[in-house]
C-alpha cells in the first residue's frame, strides 16, 4: 500500500519513516489537503492528514473518485473532517487519540507560568541589560482556584498538576470523574459558576458545534477581572473579537494560548517575510498580556513517536483487514 502524507513537517518525517519500517511506500508533501491539492492523491489508496487539512464533503468526494480508500489523521481532533460524509461514501477514517496528553498538559502549565511570571518580558529586558523588577510582578499559584473545563485525558492530568501546586481545583464536564473527586478534591459545577469562582481557567475540550465560541462576552463578563485564561484545545472555542475586547477593557487579566480561531493558512508556515493579513491575530499578539505559541504543544519527541506509530498502526489494520480501534464513525473495534 502507498501512503501520501499531506502537510508533512520536517520534524515528522524521520519518526514516520522509523515507525513504518519500510512496510509501505510513504510520500511526503508539504501542501495541506484541500479541493485543489486532492489531485496529488492519484494512485494512492491511503493518505495521512493533519488537523489543519480540509476533509470536508467536497474534498472527500474528490478523494473517493481518485481511488483513495483510507484516511489516517495525525491528530486527536477531527473537527476538520466530515466523518458522517466519509462513512456514507465509503471512506475509512481513523485518528491518533491520546498520543501524549502529558505533552499538552505540560505545555498548558508552561504557558501559564510564562504569562503569570512575565518570563518573556523579563528575558527581553535582561537582553537589553535592564534588570529592574517593577513590571515583572506576578502571583503565586498556591492557594488559587483553578477551573478545568474538560476533564478528559489532558484535563485529568492538569487536575493532578494544579493540585500539586496547592491549588483548589474545580471543573466542568458532561460527566464527573469519581477518581479525581476522591483523590484530588475536585469539585464539579456548571460552567457559569466555574467562571465566577476561578482565578485561572484552562480549556481542554474538543471543538464541536456546541463548543464553538463557548467562551465569549457573556462568560468574560462574569469572570474575575484578574483571571488568566489558558487554551490548549482549539482556537475557535474562544470568540477572538470578544476576547480582545475583554483584555483591552481589563475584564480579563491575560490569555495564554497554543491555538487560534482561524489558524489555517497562517500557522505551520514561516510568514516572517510576507507578514500576515489577519488583523485580529495581529491585534491579539500585540497585547502585552497575551502569550501565543504556534500550536506546538504536541511537539515532543515522545508525542511525535506515538503519532507516527499510531498512523502506521491504522494503516496496518486496514491493510490486514482487521478492526481498527481508532476508526471514526463506526462501532468501536478491538484488534
Amino acid at each position: 500500500m502507498k501512503l501520501l502524507v499531506y502537510s508533512a513537517k520536517e520534524f515528522e518525517i524521520e519518526t514516520l519513516n522509523n515507525a513504518n519500517k519500510e512496510k509501505y511506500k510513504l510520500t511526503f508533501v508539504t501542501q495541506a489537503l484541500d479541493s485543489t491539492t486532492a489531485v496529488l492523491a492519484v494512485g494512492y489508496e491511503a493518505i495521512s492528514i493533519f488537523s489543519g487539512d480540509d476533509a470536508s464533503l467536497v474534498v472527500l468526494e474528490i478523494l473517493k473518485d481518485l481511488g483513495v480508500k483510507f484516511i489516517t489523521l495525525r491528530s486527536t481532533g477531527y473537527n476538520n473532517v466530515s466523518v458522517k460524509s466519509a462513512k456514507r461514501i465509503g471512506l475509512r477514517i481513523a485518528n491518533a487519540p491520546d498520543y501524549s496528553p502529558h505533552a499538552i498538559a505540560e505545555h498548558a502549565i508552561c504557558l501559564l507560568l510564562a504569562l503569570n511570571r512575565k518570563l518573556i518580558q523579563a528575558n527581553e529586558q535582561v537582553n537589553q541589560y535592564n534588570f529592574l523588577l517593577d513590571d515583572l510582578v506576578g502571583q503565586n499559584l498556591y492557594g488559587k482556584t483553578v477551573g478545568i473545563v474538560g476533564t478528559g485525558k489532558i484535563g485529568s492530568i492538569l487536575v493532578q498538576l494544579f493540585h500539586a501546586f496547592g491549588c483548589r481545583v474545580i471543573a466542568n464536564d458532561l460527566e464527573n470523574n469519581p477518581y479525581l473527586e476522591s483523590q484530588y478534591d475536585l469539585e464539579y459545577m456548571d460552567l457559569e459558576n466555574l467562571c465566577k469562582q476561578a482565578d485561572i481557567i484552562s480549556i481542554n475540550i474538543p471543538l464541536t458545534h456546541e463548543t464553538h465560541h463557548l467562551f465569549k462576552k457573556s462568560l468574560f463578563d462574569i469572570m474575575k477581572p484578574e483571571v488568566l485564561l489558558v487554551n490548549t484545545a482549539r482556537g475557535a472555542v474562544v470568540k477572538t473579537i470578544d476576547l480582545i475586547k475583554a483584555i483591552k477593557t481589563k475584564a480579563l487579566s491575560g490569555y495564554a494560548t497554543d491555538v487560534y480561531e482561524t489558524e489555517k493558512g497562517v500557522f505551520f508556515r514561516d510568514n516572517s517575510k510576507k507578514g500576515i493579513k489577519d488583523e485580529h491575530l495581529k491585534e491579539l499578539i500585540s497585547l502585552p498580556n497575551v502569550l501565543l505559541t504556534p500550536h506546538q504543544a504536541f511537539v515532543t519527541k515522545e508525542a511525535l513517536k506515538k503519532i507516527a506509530e499510531t498512523t502506521i498502526y491504522n494503516i496496518d489494520c486496514w491493510y490486514e483487514g482487521k478492526g481498527c480501534r481508532n476508526e471514526l464513525g463506526y462501532e468501536t473495534f478491538v484488534s
